[in-house]
């Protein structure tokens, strides 16, 4: 197998008509790195993999692989391989002939195609099922059998379309592993599009964020987790709430603000320009309950939701003019000291636990 290559896409947009699908994005995919394109559907990040294959023309900009420019390079001729989402399979073909329809195409003799195709289902652990016909797998199967006739080609880098979203739960979750054991072991370049954030985070190195045709953020997924870029990343991850405000003032790292409906409240940022707009992200599992706030740091709200998830427990409050506030407590802590519905409650959180966030168009 070859290693794979950099992606490099610099400035591409997409176009359909009078509607932007994707607006001038630039972003670097490492050598060997497993990439995850998130976001909610119809922010751009099908389209964007649709022109890394070729499979879609560019509006603007380009987008090279290693040291070519494959921006007018049709898809075979790309050094990539696409897995699309149903999958594509052949009903009428043995597993084999399945897999080594690429190599058919390109004109490589009958005996050599079956052996490089027997070899790849060896590597998906399904060679036992060669003579079979895709109906007569599960989907797990008729994914390693996807995935095989794309490796065929010997490719720099794997695009997959949402793979894993046809699986059941159980499934995802053991084909989450297969894909980042094979991504590691072939050492090539994997950019796979997901709308699950719990997907992402278990496979990428690199995640990228994308709403409304635009990158919100391109970070490792702790860094996505830990310190979201905007306010987007921050409600999408699920694990920050975001409190929006005008700015009163600036002091010793510490940015203070009020929002509209009355609360005033202090995060860990750089100076502010008095009376500017902040978004300012909380960590739900950094919040404490029954716990007096400091300064601009907690409020007291009333409980308005319980959810018992085992290990933790979600609850959801509002006060000080929000309206809807996520507290993810260990189950341990919230038994220890139960509340109820309807029960008046003190939230407290540190300094370090609100941060200022960016805006896409500061």
């Amino acid at each position: 197998m070859s290693k794979g290559a950099n992606i490099d896409i610099v400035s591409v947009s997409k176009v359909y008509g009078s509607t932007t699908a994707v607006h001038p994005i630039s972003l670097t995919i490492p050598a060997a790195t497993y990439c995850c394109l998130l976001g909610p559907s119809g922010c751009g990040k099908t389209s964007t993999l649709r022109m890394i294959a070729g499979h879609e023309s560019l509006s603007s900009g380009d987008i090279r692989l290693g040291n070519i420019v494959v921006t007018d390079l049709p898809p075979a001729r790309r050094g990539t391989a696409m897995m699309f989402q149903s999958y594509a399979l052949f009903p009428h073909l043995d597993l084999v002939d399945n897999v080594a329809f690429s190599l058919r195409m390109k004109g490589v003799d009958k005996t050599e195609r079956r052996a490089r195709a027997l070899d790849m289902l060896k590597l998906m652990q399904m060679e036992a099922y060669a003579p079979r016909r895709p109906a007569q797998l599960s989907g797990g199967q008729q994914q390693r059998v996807a995935l095989a006739r794309a490796l065929i080609t010997d490719p720099e880098a794997l695009l997959l379309d949402e793979p894993l979203s046809a699986l059941d739960p159980f499934l995802k979750i053991r084909m989450r592993a297969e894909l980042k054991k094979l991504q590691t072991s072939l050492g090539i370049t994997f950019v796979h599009v997901t709308h699950s954030q719990e997907e992402a985070m278990a496979l990428a190195d690199l995640v990228v964020v994308m709403n409304d045709g635009r990158i919100e953020q391109a970070a490792p997924p702790r860094d996505v987790f830990e310190r979201p870029a905007t306010a987007f990343v921050a409600r999408f991850m699920g694990d920050h709430n975001v409190i929006s405000g005008k700015v009163t003032g600036s002091d010793q790292g510490m940015v203070y603000f009020d929002i509209p409906q009355g609360g005033s409240f202090a995060a860990s940022g750089a100076p502010r320009e008095t009376g500017s707009t902040v978004d300012v992200g909380i960590r739900t599992d950094h919040v404490r309950i029954g716990e007096a706030p400091g300064h601009g740091l907690g409020f007291t709200g009333v409980v308005s939701n319980i959810e018992y998830r085992g290990s933790t427990v979600k609850l959801s409050a509002g006060g000080a003019g929000i309206e809807d506030f996520t507290v993810i407590v260990s189950d341990t802590d919230f038994f220890a000291r139960p509340v109820s519905v309807g029960d008046a409650v003190p939230l407290a959180w540190d300094a370090e636990d609100a941060i200022v966030l960016g805006r896409l168009d500061s």
